[in-house]
């Protein structure tokens, strides 16, 4: 179902992102008092009444600004406007009619699309209408004093605005896969989505921090359709002040939990980091199919060493994660990036995969037969009745056993491995839950299941 879009402008620090918070009902934009938090498009799904929409949260716009983002930021804002239905411009109650008020509202008449004005901060009914009185001046038509805090005026600005949509096209979605791109700052996750897409989504620049909020695209190759989700880049705790980042990589932390496949990207010229080591474990801890992206290939010398050499290197380093397959690619050259959706694919797939109590208990068999568990210092052998895969995404295998702790980790490890050999689970990691069960317990179940069949 493809919705009608709604694109936020305004100066920093007016308020979009509240008020983007307010019209889409949730409180996914990042709101900070310091200016210049949102830079790259966010959107997020919101409706009124009977019509459902998205709304476009946007970067601060400053045309007398000469600073790095600024060009970045119109040219996001620009890209929103292009492939929005109608535009909110946001302007601040509280200080009043600006220069750069004016500014945009000149630099938006100049496009096609329908601009409605919301005069922002205006806490109190009646001295909102005094306050939005002065932006009649800017010629956009009335402006509408709102509260992006507590809500007054939105419900007449959006009563106008949905008038003003195209019908949603009803025609259903397909099923998306949900892809994370996670990693330290600056190792190339903005260009790897912009590489990935095949359009400048997100703002790339050598400076860390760049992207502070999750940024949700959607690409459809073929029948397949693929939210990728590009992160802010996630840092040592002990090196994060409360603020913009802080709520940064909470935001990233989330999209590692809504993820089906994760990309962890690395940079190869660092190698894998303590902190790399530390997304790992957090990606394995959620139960996510993963793919390691090495990125930068294009910036390591050709005579230096092979990719098989430096696979080798990163695996053991990373070796608790031997089950993500690893690729090198350079976002900036865009060189092997195509390939990385194959292995999404795979990864989905298998993180989604059941297996029959049958072939589980086949493995468990074989793998007993090759190796009896070890007998405890009190003369007691752990002994497996039986398994069977009792959830996936990730697979969950349950074993039911005499007594789990009769099984040291060295062969739950061996065990893991059977499973991993005999029935693949690439890109996925597998949970193997130990449960203790009496053996009359055991009988009865067997018996039960006889039964059934």
């Amino acid at each position: 179902m493809s919705l009608p879009i709604v694109a936020l402008i305004g100066r920093p620090n007016v308020g979009k992102s509240t008020l983007v918070n307010r019209l889409a009902g949730s409180r996914d934009s990042i709101v900070h008092d310091k200016p210049g938090i949102t830079r790259d498009r966010i959107y997020r799904p919101a409706f009124w009444q009977d019509r459902e929409f998205k709304i476009v949260d946007t970067g601060g716009l400053v045309f007398a600004d000469d600073t790095e983002f600024l060009p970045q930021i119109l040219q996001q804002a620009l890209a929103a406007l292009k492939e929005a239905s109608a535009a909110i411009l946001v302007v601040d109650g509280q200080i009043g009619l600006t220069q750069g008020d004016r500014e945009i509202a000149d630099w938006l008449r100049q496009e096609s699309v329908r601009v409605f004005l919301a005069v922002n901060k205006c806490e109190s009914i009646e001295e909102g209408l005094a306050q939005a009185a002065e932006f009649w001046q800017l010629g956009l038509g009335e402006p509408y004093p709102v509260s992006g805090i507590h809500g007054n005026g939105t419900g007449e600005l959006l009563d106008e605005l949905i008038t003003h949509l195209p019908p949603v096209d009803n025609t259903p979605d397909q099923e998306e896969i949900k892809v994370a791109i996670i990693g330290r700052p600056n190792v190339g996750k903005s260009s790897l989505l912009n590489a990935l897409t095949g359009e400048n989504r997100s703002i790339v620049s050598p400076i860390s921090g760049t992207t502070r909020d999750a940024i949700d695209m959607v690409v459809t190759r073929g029948e397949t359709t693929y939210r990728l989700i590009d992160t802010a880049g996630i840092r040592r705790k002990k090196n994060v002040q409360y603020g913009a980042e802080f709520f940064g990589i909470n935001r990233a932390f989330k999209a590692i939990r809504r993820a089906d496949v994760v990309l962890l990207v690395i940079d190869v010229l660092d190698g894998i980091t303590d902190q790399d080591l530390k997304l790992a474990g957090r990606i394995i801890e959620e139960g996510r199919a993963a793919i390691i992206v090495v990125n930068k290939w294009d910036a390591v010398e050709k005579d230096s060493y092979t990719i098989y050499e430096q696979k080798k290197i990163l695996q053991h380093r990373i070796y608790y994660m031997d089950w993500a397959e690893m690729i090198f690619v350079s976002a900036q050259t865009g060189k092997r990036v195509d390939k990385i959706l194959n292995l999404v694919d795979k990864a989905a797939a298998e993180h989604s995969r059941r297996v029959s109590t049958a072939v589980v208990n086949e493995i468990l068999e074989e793998a007993v037969n090759w190796h009896t568990p070890s007998t405890t210092r009190q003369g007691k052998q752990g002994k497996i009745y039986y398994g069977t895969q009792v959830s996936s995404q990730p697979p969950t295998i349950a074993l039911f056993v005499n007594d789990p702790k009769r099984f040291h980790e060295n062969y739950r490890r061996y065990i893991d491995r059977q499973f991993r050999q005999q029935l693949g689970f690439t890109g996925t990691p597998i949970r193997l839950l130990w449960r203790g069960k009496k053996p009359r317990d055991v009988e009865k179940n067997n018996l039960n299941r006889a039964t059934k069949v």
